[in-house]
């Protein structure tokens, strides 16, 4: 594979949503090569031995992006990011709160964790920010929280890809930002409710797109993971 596809497919993050580590080590032997980096999330963390899971794809040479959205006082948030940055993971998120934020940023300095914060759920919408208290729409959230983050010097963001344009004219090129709900054409939508194709995602700047169901629910997770990194390959070139 060239460096342009192998490229691509670093930016394929592929969520471990499913019951119990055994099926998530299914899955990813299932998929094999065609995808490097993987989800895992407080369904494999409570219910699937999911640390011990991601420290074991560590070892095979796999990256994680821990996505547990940490949000509590400064100290706790320091010892816990700290802890997280000491297993060598990749990526994990915390609520994109200024004072969270801060705190997050200061723990992992001086290792390989990228810390990430989570804007807007893609399960929101403007009713839903509504009923919760919020006093803007969903974009105007996300772009409020998107300058807060870069800011306090964060790695990077998680929003929805129907944001990506607008959150890189508001931090620019240089952080990360991953976009779930990426739903390829003709998949179902599930409970997302702000969801975007992959190759919209990448030319609208997303740097990483989060990929569940489409994966792990195909009848051939493999395919549908290189179909997914074609996809990010031809959109990033056609940029």
């Amino acid at each position: 594979m060239s460096v342009a596809r192998e490229h691509a497919k670093e930016r394929l993050i592929v969520a471990l949503d499913v019951e119990g580590r055994a099926a998530a080590e299914a899955l990813v032997e299932a998929i094999g090569d065609e995808a490097i980096f993987y989800k895992i999330g407080y369904q494999m963390v409570f219910g699937g031995d999911g640390l011990a899971l991601a420290q074991s794809l560590k070892a095979a040479g796999k990256k994680v992006f821990l996505d547990v959205k940490l949000h509590d006082i400064p100290n706790t948030i320091s010892h816990g990011v700290d802890a997280i940055a000491a297993m060598g993971l990749d990526m994990v998120t915390v609520h994109a709160y200024p004072q969270t934020m801060r705190a997050a940023v200061t723990a992992a300095q001086g290792s390989s964790l990228t810390v990430l914060g989570v804007t807007v759920l893609t399960s929101m919408d403007d009713a839903d920010l509504t009923a919760a208290g919020y006093a803007h729409a969903a974009r105007d959230t996300v772009l409020a929280r998107a300058r807060d983050a870069a800011s306090a010097g964060m790695g990077g963001l998680v929003a929805s890809a129907q944001e990506a344009a607008g959150i890189r004219g508001a931090i620019g090129a240089d952080m990360a930002l991953v976009t779930p709900g990426i739903r390829p054409s003709g998949s179902e939508t599930g409970d997302q409710k702000r969801v975007v194709t992959p190759a919209d995602a990448i030319r609208d700047g997303a740097s990483h797109l989060v990929v569940g169901r489409p994966i792990s629910a195909a009848g051939d997770p493999k395919t549908a993971a290189k179909d997914i990194v074609e996809e990010i390959f031809l959109a990033s070139n056609s940029q």
